[in-house]
């Protein structure tokens, strides 16, 4: 099949995630927002309860789909805050294994710890994001985001040019990114996998938890701009 023939890219999804207020969520759907996230681990600053997250879940119109961030949580609690949004997402975030995100019963994401070091010569072993995936074959997808110590990405931005160059996988890129930024991701990202989304938090935030309006459109702008460069070229793609 010569790339003549491959379908040009389809529009990158979006997730905005750490949402805590009304206003956020208003905002995340107005500026065009596919998925918003509520962190359900409670050492994170933008926690919320699985009773707030249902409240602010109840905006959404529908096709936006929530999702439920949880570390490490046992399947009871899991599965008593899905009882509350049944239609959440999944996003496993801690150390999970395989058998525990599937015994939630339910459609998940799985993030994927990526080292900011990837340099042989000062890191460990390369982070074997083809078997990740594997292992992980279940989940809707694999959310990619910065090594740190504790859980999340803390606005860090990993190697992008170091992830393999063919994962068979629906990918999510995280950690980091930012409206300046999310352009270039996508255009590097996009190619090594059978679909990409993107997911930020701090990166549209005033303060931890709480987004701005502004910087949500201009991200969205950002990443609107990178479907458009990669239809205009038509990059090869591997296929869906």
């Amino acid at each position: 099949m010569n790339s003549a023939s491959i379908p040009a890219p389809g529009r990158t999804r979006i997730k905005i995630c750490g949402l805590t207020r009304e206003e956020d969520v208003d905002a995340a759907v107005g500026a065009g927002a596919d998925a918003v996230g509520f962190v359900m681990y409670a050492r994170s600053p933008r926690f919320v309860s699985a009773g707030r997250a249902a409240e602010l879940a109840a905006r959404l119109p529908p096709f936006v789909t929530p999702v439920l961030l949880f570390v490490n949580a046992s399947a009871p609690e899991i599965i008593a805050a899905c009882a509350r949004l049944p239609t959440a997402l999944i996003q496993f975030h801690g150390d999970e294994t395989p058998e525990a995100c599937r015994q939630a019963g339910r459609p998940f994401l799985r993030a994927a710890r990526i080292p900011l070091d990837e340099n042989p010569a000062t890191a460990g072993p390369r982070f074997d994001l083809v078997k990740y995936a594997q292992d992980f074959k279940a989940a809707q997808a694999i959310l990619l985001d910065a090594h740190v110590d504790g859980f999340g990405g803390g606005g860090k931005t990993f190697n992008w040019s170091l992830l393999p160059p063919s994962v068979n996988a629906h990918l999510v890129l995280s950690g980091g990114l930012t409206p300046a930024n999310v352009t270039d991701g996508i255009l590097q990202v996009r190619p090594r996998c059978k679909t990409l989304a993107v997911d930020v938090s701090s990166g549209v935030e005033i303060s931890k938890g709480i987004k701005s309006f502004e910087k949500i459109n201009q991200f969205v702008a950002a990443v609107r701009a990178a479907d458009d460069l990669l239809a205009k070229n038509h990059v090869h793609l591997p296929a869906t």
